[in-house]
């Protein structure tokens, strides 16, 4: 038995709105990572059981490591057919935001997203989120969209319609966001899922090996580049990776080739701050990870026009890539004050 988090008012919103919705589109922010797809694609099949029309459109193009999961090749990116991307929002009379918080989050899809004349369904677990949406299910103190979809998906009684591709993707969906269980997953209620994922039939060992220990040559080489020139700050026990778009291209970049990288400092035991700087054509996307209670959110939000987490969180700032490391340097001192007072301000 989950303990219940969304109200009942939010849960008969949702669940009239369904009923009276026949063109339904999901979306989720840009760069999705498995949160954002697993989610997606766990409420599609599950919309598609109860015999609801629907389509995914993301911003950009998912990852070559999220390709294998089930309804995956026919999501629609925004990025590469804008047209038909933006029919699909400006028909639905219903469409599902997850996990992401603002609307900015979406990119050059933002202002077809908001002047779609749909009803809007947030379901999200990042904190401070905006109004843009009809319906609000943010609750941040879930560690991940996924099992806060899970969540709903029981509260409309739905839990038999969730089927094995359903419980695949959106057991992917909270692996990912919690690095297989290894931060923001004390919560009991995550183990009694998982199990009922199980018994839905997933395959845990399979999915694990698929996302999370499966790699190109080039992008084992990539990574271990970029640690290899790892810059260690010991006095503020920080941790700093960086890779220029030259470096990129070196090693034959594609999206998703330096997931997971930022957290691979943590594992030196006096490490408990670490970033990732990297160059992208317009701007550098900052990825920062901790441990303990050190709150790299309050960081991001302060420095790196981002947030998300105390553990994990992000960013992007438009500037080069050595202005970027000066910004990081200027974070040391909130990391010196914490060090002394546990406080950030």
């Amino acid at each position: 038995m989950l303990r219940p988090v969304i109200s009942e008012s939010k849960v008969k919103a949702v669940s009239d709105l369904l009923q009276e919705s026949d063109r339904i589109v999901i979306t989720c922010h840009m760069a999705p990572d498995g949160d954002a797809i697993g989610s997606s694609l766990g409420l599609l099949h599950t919309l598609a059981n109860i015999g609801k029309e629907a389509r995914i459109v993301t911003p950009d193009r998912i990852p070559e490591t999220l390709r294998f999961l089930p309804g995956a090749k026919d999501i629609v990116p925004y990025s590469k057919y804008t047209e038909f991307a933006g029919k699909l929002l400006n028909d639905a009379d219903l469409i599902f935001c997850l996990d992401f918080n603002a609307l900015y989050r979406v990119d050059r899809m933002k202002d077809a997203l908001e002047s779609a004349s749909a009803r809007k369904i947030l379901v999200d677990h990042h904190e401070s989120p905006q109004d843009f949406t009809d319906v609000a299910i943010s609750h941040p103190d879930q560690s991940s969209t996924s099992m806060l979809l899970f969540r709903l998906l029981c509260r409309l009684e739905l839990f038999n319609m969730i089927d094995r591709k359903a419980a695949t993707c959106i057991y992917t969906g909270m692996m990912t966001d919690t690095g297989n269980f290894s931060y923001n997953s004390n919560d009991p209620d995550l183990y009694v899922v998982i199990a009922e994922l199980v018994r839905k039939g997933i395959n845990k060992d399979e999915i694990y090996k698929r996302v999370m220990d499966t790699k190109k040559a080039n992008v084992l080489k990539l990574n271990g580049y970029a640690v290899s020139n790892m810059q260690l700050f010991p006095e503020h026990k920080a941790a700093l990776l960086t890779l220029s778009a030259d470096e990129l291209k070196r090693y034959n970049y594609q999206r998703g080739d330096t997931e997971g990288l930022v957290n691979e400092p943590l594992a030196i035991e006096d490490v408990i701050y670490s970033v990732f700087l990297r160059e992208d054509e317009h701007h550098i996307k900052v990825s920062t990870r901790s441990k303990g209670d050190f709150p790299v959110n309050k960081i991001c939000e302060k420095y790196f026009n981002g947030g998300g987490h105390v553990n994990a969180a992000g960013g992007e700032i438009e500037c080069s890539l050595e202005e970027a490391v000066e910004m990081f340097k200027s974070t040391l001192a909130d990391m010196e004050q914490y060090l002394k007072s546990k406080t950030i301000k």
